[in-house]
């Protein structure tokens, strides 16, 4: 049993050998002139030259036995390299894209340094099983090897811009097969305290099984030229990850240690030791200053600028754009997190005066002080961000400018940000000094400007909102009092009308009537028109409203006087969903331009109500003088325009804006020297349409038969 397992061994790394050999063969004598070609055939060589070395050692055992293992170092170091190269660890000319990504190089070097050093140490101990130690720590340092391979595999099909992913896929598919199967055979000996034997056989056809999908990869991408997108927050996560990782290693390894040098006291100070490394690795992990050092060290060391101005823009963005009231503190939220600052206060200039108007973990108040003025006229001068440390060590660097008390007392107090708009100073922010050291270049000054003018826009726009809905506060109620001032001119028209009209009728019985009737609805009305103005709530409330008794209280509120008007009701019981008052004062109004416009002797106007279908029709006509085509073209519906002496011109634009919101139509026709018509459409309410539906339907049968 255990020869055919050795004759499949063989035959196993034998067939990764010739597949590796001619592959790599293919690569290196295709195209010289490619480095990254020649590199993965020489990769590909070396792969071939550990797995014949295995398969020589099954055939004749050699002399010596650690040669296989360093071979297999130097094909997880080629692998490695490879892979930094494809992430542009060794292009000059990609640093500036890639921030130094020859950073990665260092990792791996320290990595196998510490293997190596590790090795010679448990050579050297003396009173334990040598053989066992270094099986067990060989097999840890092979173990994390896979996992670094792994590692890298992900950065470089993570980092890899998604259009080009189709020609790297297969390649990281390849190497990964090859990293994971590695990773499985030492962790399952790290668990077992020996190799498995199938396991360890099948290692060579599994080698073989990734050089197709490498091959793949090699004609998908003729010069192994990737687009690598190395993405900050990818970056920084798996540095903490990796970071993470190697602490948890580093420390069981020390518990490991710890339980054999304790004693009986081994067991418990192991857990107790690596239940309080795990709370440091929490507490680590949770610290916001932690965080904060880690990215500028990760900006500093591994990129050419500071910041991923498109991570950061969208971000910054998004904050001052969010749903809420509090657009104060999100601007000093969003400034505060471009710098690490874990805390300010914005500020902005009201009729020359600093105001405070937000405070985000600082407390500071601007108070009255004679150098607010330079403050604002520095800022607004210059533009510039003001450094209040360097201020202090170097006041000649900012011009002697006299800083006001107290922002000189405000705790940790650290950059004064200005926000400008169109070259104007609408305000400023004070930022609180940052969790970590941060040393500020033209990058940094340069961004905080850009995003304070940025900033300042949208505290300018909110400012501008605010102002227009003040505004239309006023203009609503301008409005409101132009109508008002408009019904008032009706009731002093119709009363002057009666007042004329009094000497000569005085007697007449029937006048006298009329006359209690006008005054008495005029009353009515002013009483409410004063309601309105001084009541908060003024709005409409519609109601079912039976036209009938409308159009009649407003015929009889106009027939003081003058021609009386007629009413003709051709269809009864028609029911609207309307506010009685305004649809009152339509028709009112309406009603007196016809009176107006008759001859007090031969004057005639006519009121008719019907129905045409599922809407209500009201009529006004007269005989009076008429209009032109151009001036209802013109100027009939125009606010403010008008051909009377004491006429404001907003009664038919005001009728003809209110009938459209209830969704009918105020139509017109008129000749001059001839009348005028006004129709007023209205839709009937939903339950009279419905009841004298099929009264219809049965009219219109009887005259068909």
């Amino acid at each position: 049993m255990f020869g055919m397992l050795m004759e499949v061994a063989l035959v196993s790394y034998l067939v990764a050998a010739l597949t590796f050999f001619l592959l790599g063969g293919f690569l290196v004598l295709r195209n010289k002139a490619q480095s990254r070609r020649i590199v993965l055939g020489l990769t590909c060589a070396i792969n071939a030259v550990w797995a014949l070395l295995l398969a020589l050692q099954l055939w004749a055992p050699m002399r010596w036995p650690m040669a296989g293992a360093l071979l297999e170092v130097a094909r997880n170091v080629a692998w490695d390299l490879f892979l930094l190269l494809l992430v542009g660890a060794f292009n000059r000319e990609r640093r500036a894209t890639l921030s130094n990504a020859n950073r990665w190089l260092v990792v791996v070097v320290l990595f196998y340094a510490v293997t190596l050093v590790c090795t010679l140490m448990v050579s050297w101990q003396q009173g334990y099983p040598v053989q066992l130690t270094q099986f067990t720590v060989m097999t840890l340092l092979r173990t994390g090897t896979a996992i670094l391979g792994l590692f890298l595999v992900e950065q470089l099909y993570r980092n890899t811009i998604e259009a080009q992913r189709w020609g790297i896929k297969f390649a990281c598919l390849g190497m990964g097969v090859i990293f994971a199967y590695d990773f499985y055979l030492y962790s399952d000996a790290l668990l077992f305290r020996h190799f498995n034997p199938d396991t360890w056989v099948a290692r060579g056809f599994v080698n073989a099984l990734a050089v197709p999908l490498i091959a793949i990869s090699a004609l998908r991408n003729p010069r192994w030229s990737l687009g690598i997108k190395v993405s900050r927050h990818v970056l920084f996560h798996s540095a903490a990850l990796f970071g993470s990782a190697a602490y948890l290693l580093a420390m069981a390894s020390t518990g490991y240690y710890v339980r054999i040098f304790g004693g009986s006291w081994g067991s418990v100070a192991q857990l107790a030791f690596l239940c309080g490394a795990l709370v440091v690795l929490l507490g680590v992990l949770f610290s916001g200053g932690f965080r904060a050092r880690l990215r500028v060290f990760i900006s500093k060391h591994f990129y050419h600028y500071n910041y991923d101005y498109r991570e950061v823009w969208l971000a910054f963005t998004g904050s001052l754009s969010a749903k809420g009231p509090d657009l104060e503190q999100r601007v000093v939220e969003a400034l505060a997190r471009l710098v690490e600052s874990p805390g300010g206060a914005a500020f902005v200039i009201r009729e020359g005066n600093i105001e405070t108007v937000a405070c985000w973990n600082m407390a500071v108040t601007a108070g009255p002080d004679a150098a607010n003025a330079e403050l604002l006229r520095y800022l607004g001068e210059k533009h510039w961000v003001i450094d209040l440390l360097q201020h202090k060590a170097e006041p000649a660097h900012y011009h002697h400018l006299p800083l006001p008390q107290w922002l000189r007392d405000t705790p940790r107090a650290w950059l004064v940000v200005p926000l400008h708009v169109h070259g104007s100073l609408v305000g400023f922010v004070v930022l609180a000094q940052p969790r970590s050291p941060l040393k500020l270049n033209w990058e940094v000054i340069d961004l905080l400007k850009i995003a304070g003018t940025q900033a300042g826009s949208y505290l300018m726009q909110q400012q501008f909102a605010n102002d227009l809905m003040v505004a239309r506060q006023f203009e609503s109620f301008n409005r409101m009092s132009t109508f008002v001032v408009h019904d008032l001119k009706n009731l002093v028209a119709q009363l002057s009308l009666l007042m004329a009209n009094a000497e000569r009728h005085k007697d007449n019985p029937e006048f006298q009537r009329d006359m209690i009737d006008t005054i008495d609805f005029s009353v009515q009305k002013m009483r409410l028109l004063l309601h309105k103005l001084s009541r908060k709530d003024s709005a409409e409330q519609n109601e079912i409203i039976d036209l009938d008794e409308l159009l009649q209280r407003t015929l009889r509120a106009k027939s003081a006087g003058g021609p009386k008007p007629r009413l003709i009701v051709a269809a009864s019981g028609l029911q609207v969903m309307a506010d009685w008052e305004r649809l009152e004062r339509v028709t009112g109004h309406l009603v007196q331009n016809a009176i107006e416009a008759v001859s007090p002797t031969s004057g005639q106007v006519d009121v008719r109500l019907d129905r045409v279908g599922e809407q209500a029709v009201i009529e006004i006509i007269d005989n009076g003088h008429g209009m032109s085509e151009e001036f209802i073209r013109d100027r009939l519906f125009k606010p403010f325009e008008t051909t009377k002496s004491a006429g404001m011109g907003i009664g038919v634009f005001e009728s003809r804006e209110y009938l459209h919101a209830l969704g009918g139509v105020l139509q017109v026709e008129s000749t001059e020297g001839a009348g005028t018509r006004f129709c007023i459409r209205l839709p009937l309410h939903a339950a009279t349409a419905a009841a004298s539906r099929p009264l219809q339907e049965e009219s219109s049968e009887s005259k068909q038969a």
